[in-house]
């Protein structure tokens, strides 16, 4: 058992791959992505193994990247109803969780909160003891009108021992109900913190009816044997079992993974990667052969949030956008015909113009498609249009590398994605450009080849243990949730460490973020 299976989902296409122990490319495929995700990726599955000819038995994992927690929240569609518990009393009470949450949002997660007496001081030290009886009341006061329960307690990543004790007790009252803490999801920022532990639990149905979707389809294929894993956000993957404990960290995993694969694809460990897809393009930054995270808060569905995130940058720019005159100014995009295009678009017969026939009318990119005829394109647009739409193109591809690099010197750049083809290979801002061979399948080559990995971000008190055991026992406890995840104990190593002063808070603080990695363990 030595071949991997990757499959991503895109907005346009769901991309499914196939490689090899050492990492070479034995099959690809490419469908339209379903309204509903699943059917979509089950059709990828089955054509990229009927296909390949491949032995199942040799199948030792599949990795999927998918949008079904994205499209839930986004939706405001098939969300658990979740008890927001805060530990916190007496402090907290100014701003109740779930404050500047988007109403329809709110009442899809059932806006039942609760406030109980407890947390901890950023230096592990008790603010006030656990109130259990009241933790006991509040289970049964919403026992049978929640699906899941978000315990958030305060300064909890530094000290989780009131979500630990107060986890116990919801099972204890409630069941095996899916009980999310927020020291396991999130970082220091308390009302941040809380919101991506509610969104976790918020998303648990849905990511564990994708995953026994998915179990179910490599069954069917004789794929029972293989290991299934989905891709985080940070561009490594984890096992099933842990996905459907903390789904949150699969909501980005499209960008990230065209990040990993351009990585594995080009051995370039230090590049901007452009992922031109139907679309959109997004722009992002490799360093140490990983996506740079973001530092800010992300918004996702209107909702602040503090968990790792990809540092990208996206434009309504890409193959299927629509070239379009306004008031005599030439626009491109952001409107897409997306999947469409082999319908809509002129080379194909159509009557809607894109940037891929201004492409192709230009000579500047040819396609492997019969059904696809430059000449049709070249007919129908004015040149003068096709140059001034081409520019557009062009210069907000170089903004958005401008947008992300952090140094004025130039940088190498990495093109993939299926619209990638139609960029020149000299962009401003870039030391030299490559388009790698299967750059179309970056996604899914990312996602089949990704290794195992976990974070840890936490406050230390540097007035109660030293910097050197601060420093152990963030490693420690980041290897521990490698393992975790599904990493080989034996192949983790530490590939990040930041340590960064908290003058805001009393005594000598420190944030210590610690990153961890290993290969999968088969």
């Amino acid at each position: 058992m030595s071949l991997r299976i990757g499959i991503d989902v895109g907005s346009t296409h769901t991309d499914a791959v196939i490689v090899d122990k050492d990492n070479r490319l034995i099959a690809a495929t490419k469908v339209v992505t379903s309204p509903d995700v699943t059917s979509g990726v089950l059709e990828a599955l089955t054509k990229i193994v009927k296909e390949s000819g491949v032995d199942p038995s040799e199948v030792a994992a599949a990795m999927f990247g998918t949008t079904h927690c994205l499209n839930a929240i986004l939706q405001r569609k098939d969300l658990a109803r979740v008890a927001v518990i805060r530990i916190g009393l007496p402090a907290t009470a100014a701003v109740e969780p779930m404050v500047d949450w988007p109403p329809d949002l709110r009442r899809a997660v059932g806006d039942l909160k609760f406030l109980v007496e407890g947390g901890h001081e950023y230096t592990g030290e008790e603010i006030s003891p656990l109130n259990e009886a009241r933790l006991r009341e509040i289970c049964r006061e919403v026992k049978g009108k929640v699906e899941a329960v978000a315990i958030t307690s305060v300064f909890s990543p530094v000290n989780p021992d009131h979500e630990v004790r107060a986890a116990e007790i919801v099972r204890e009252e409630l069941g095996e109900i899916p009980v999310t803490m927020s020291s396991e999801i999130s970082t220091l920022g308390l009302l941040e913190r809380e919101n991506s532990a509610i969104l976790n639990a918020a998303v648990t149905f849905v990511a564990n009816r994708a995953i026994q979707a998915f179990l179910e389809a490599m069954r069917s294929l004789g794929l029972e044997k293989a290991k299934l894993y989905l891709t985080q956000n940070d561009g490594t993957v984890m096992e099933a079992k842990h996905a459907a404990k903390y789904p949150i960290f699969t909501v980005a995993t499209g960008a990230t993974n065209s990040l990993r694969g351009a990585q594995m694809l080009t051995g370039i460990k230090d590049a901007i990667v452009v992922d031109v897809g139907g679309c959109t393009t997004n722009v992002g930054m490799l360093v140490k052969g990983f996506p740079r995270e973001s530092t800010i808060h992300v918004e996702i569905g209107g909702v602040r949030t503090n968990f790792r995130m990809p540092d990208i940058f996206s434009i309504g720019i890409a193959g299927g956008s629509i070239v379009r005159v306004d008031d005599g100014r030439v626009c491109v995009g952001p409107e897409s015909v997306g999947h469409e295009l082999v319908k809509c678009g002129l080379a194909w017969g159509g009557n809607v113009v894109t940037a891929t026939d201004v492409a192709l009318a230009l000579g500047v990119m040819s396609i492997e498609d019969p059904n696809c005829k430059p000449e049709l394109a070249r007919r129908q647009l004015d040149p003068e249009l096709a140059r001034k739409a081409y520019e557009i193109i062009v210069e907000g591809v170089e903004y958005a590398i401008d947008r992300v690099k952090t140094r004025p010197e130039p940088m190498p750049v990495i093109l993939v994605g299926g619209g990638s083809l139609m960029l020149p290979t000299r962009l401003r801002g870039a030391s030299k450009v490559i388009r790698p061979e299967h750059a179309q399948s970056a996604n899914a080559i990312g996602a089949a080849t990704a290794k195992t990995g976990a974070q840890i971000d936490k406050a230390y008190s540097l007035e109660h243990l030293s910097r050197e055991k601060a420093l152990e026992d963030a490693k420690i406890s980041a290897v521990a949730k490698a393992v975790e995840a599904g990493a080989d104990p034996n192949t983790v190593e530490i590939v990040e460490i930041e340590e960064i002063a908290m003058p805001y808070l009393p005594g000598n603080a420190v944030r210590i973020r610690v990153k961890a990695v290993g290969e999968i363990k088969l």
